[in-house]
């Protein structure tokens, strides 16, 4: 989601952190005595300035309602703008983070995460201390995880809100030591792309009906572990309770391939097998995997940036050259399982980036020198095609179009060129997009449909309701078309599209919706 996914995302990456596990000793408006919360204090730092991330965590058994985080800077930090998800107020050296109309109250075991711009100059010295509406708290430091983004928050169209606040750094089940071709076996199945359908070895069409397993994108990179939250061999099968065929893994460049701003722990073949094991442990319980490449390196401050940061700590507009690398890795160690599909770049925004749709279409498939207004070096979807064919893989590649997955309109027209014929085309629908009406549906996304497989690898409404989602699937099953949620996390879901209250499926307002579906058509 990018996000979000996307998105109305939050911007956060890890420079500095300071988190206290607070014991509330006094009673507030909100927090009676006794009551348990955390405070994480995050930020992303470019020298003059920063973005600073507060998440406040219910850890006690009560809600919280109207809740007030307070702070203390000691240097000459200043709040630029209104920041998001948070009403932000500053005076003097004292700030002030409040409840959003929409959040007012946040719920036992809830985590909300709030952002804003400062500026500064010296010294940017993290608070160490914080209040819940007033109340003095103080406790031992606990290194809880700082949320994930896809994009600025005012235009990205995937959310993508704050981890769980219990996460698990624990690797996932190692695979299961079966044959690996995805056919037979209760496994997934063996996929290509026949005409305007995925198929099975046998030539049945598949559809793709499933969610989002948000984590591995951010996680390593900010340092708190390989996933937000459980992926063992029950929280599989939570999944496939709700009847779901598919899970999309969201990925992260620096961690896949090892790069030095990544704990060790967490990154190169620490990381890969993590992915590995997680990937095949999927693919034995029946779901398809698609890996998804989430976020990427690129230093890009253009329009929509999502961070100033060349790490893989945000959504960038287009891949970078390391995502060529990355591909042909990952296309290596599952060319021989037919059963995943590669997502080969979360959402594409190369139109915020370049002049006109022409040309971003162009930056699109061919990348390097037709991607102008993007600081780096663009790997297009031909050379990420090429990556994945070039290292003997087969599989089903997703491409998804511009607009952050939401534009398909050139999509046909720029199609890059695959020996294999295993391409289709991925896109992203949420409540919030430009492309969010049946009749743009019909118009754009139905006669692409009718030419190569659709796969909607996020879908999702920022209400946390599910009436939009409804439209969706409803237009997609007439369609044949895939359809993914966005996302199986224990996020609120007033921040964005999230699924569930519980790894154990508990759904929200708004998961309850795609469970009740998935539950009818699979």
């Amino acid at each position: 989601m990018t996000v979000r996914t996307t998105t109305t995302a939050l911007v956060a990456a890890l420079a500095a952190t300071a988190a206290a596990t607070l014991a509330l000793t006094g009673a507030g408006p909100a927090a009676a005595a006794g009551v348990r919360c955390s405070v994480d204090y995050t930020t992303n730092d470019w020298g003059s300035g920063f973005t600073a991330n507060v998440k406040l965590t219910n850890a006690g058994t009560a809600p919280i309602d109207n809740w007030s985080v307070g702070y203390s800077y000691t240097g000459n930090q200043t709040l630029s703008g209104s920041g998001w998800n948070g009403t932000w107020s500053q005076s003097g050296k004292n700030v002030t983070v409040a409840a959003p109309a929409w959040a007012t109250t946040l719920a036992v075991g809830g985590s909300i995460s709030a952002g804003a711009n400062f500026s500064y100059s010296g010294t940017n010295a993290a608070p160490t201390s914080f209040t819940v509406n007033g109340v003095a708290c103080d406790g031992a430091a606990s290194p809880s995880p700082s949320p994930s983004a896809s994009a600025s928050p005012s235009s990205s169209p995937s959310p993508s809100p704050s981890p769980s606040s219990s996460p698990s750094p624990s690797s996932p089940p190692s695979p299961s030591p079966s044959g690996s071709t995805g056919t037979g076996g209760g496994k997934a199945p063996a996929l290509r792309v026949s005409g305007n359908r995925l198929v099975d070895a046998n030539g049945a069409q598949v559809v793709l009906r499933g969610v989002n397993r948000s984590g591995m994108e951010f996680m390593c990179v900010q340092g708190y572990g390989f996933a937000d939250g459980p992926v063992d061999a029950a929280s599989i099968a939570a999944i496939k309770s709700w009847k779901a065929n598919a899970v999309r893994v969201p990925v992260n460049e620096d961690c896949w391939n090892g790069y030095a701003n990544v704990k060790p722990e967490y990154a190169g073949e620490n990381y890969r097998t993590a992915v590995k094991n997680f990937v095949s442990a999927l693919r034995d319980a029946g779901l398809t995997p698609i890996i998804d490449l989430h976020w990427t390196q690129g230093l890009y401050t253009g329009n929509s940036s999502g961070c100033s940061d060349t790490n893989s700590t945000c959504q960038k507009p287009m891949p970078g050259a390391g995502a060529a690398t990355f591909w042909s890795s990952v296309a290596t160690a599952f060319k021989n399982d037919p059963s995943v599909v590669f997502d080969l770049f979360n959402e594409p925004y190369a139109d915020r980036a370049v002049s006109g749709l022409d040309q971003a279409w162009n930056c699109w498939r061919d990348g390097g020198s037709a991607c102008p207004g993007i600081g780096y070096p663009v790997s297009g979807m031909q050379t990420l095609v090429n990556a994945v064919r070039t290292a003997g893989a087969n599989n089903v590649i997703l491409l998804g179009g511009l607009a952050y997955s939401n534009d398909l309109g050139q999509w046909l027209a720029h199609k890059p060129t695959d020996p294999a014929g295993n391409l289709a085309a991925a896109w992203h629908v949420y409540n919030f997009n430009t492309c969010s009406n049946q009749s743009c549906w019909n118009s754009t996304v139905a006669p692409l449909a009718a030419q190569v497989p659709v796969v909607i690898g996020e879908i999702g409404e920022n209400d946390c309701a599910h009436s939009f989602i409804d439209q969706v699937m409803s237009w997609a099953d007439a369609a044949k078309v895939s359809y993914l949620g966005w996302t199986w996390n224990t996020w609120d879901c007033g921040q964005g599209p999230s699924l569930i209250s519980g790894f154990d499926g508990t759904p929200t307002a708004f998961g309850q919706g795609l469970k009740n579906h998935l539950a009818a058509v699979n």
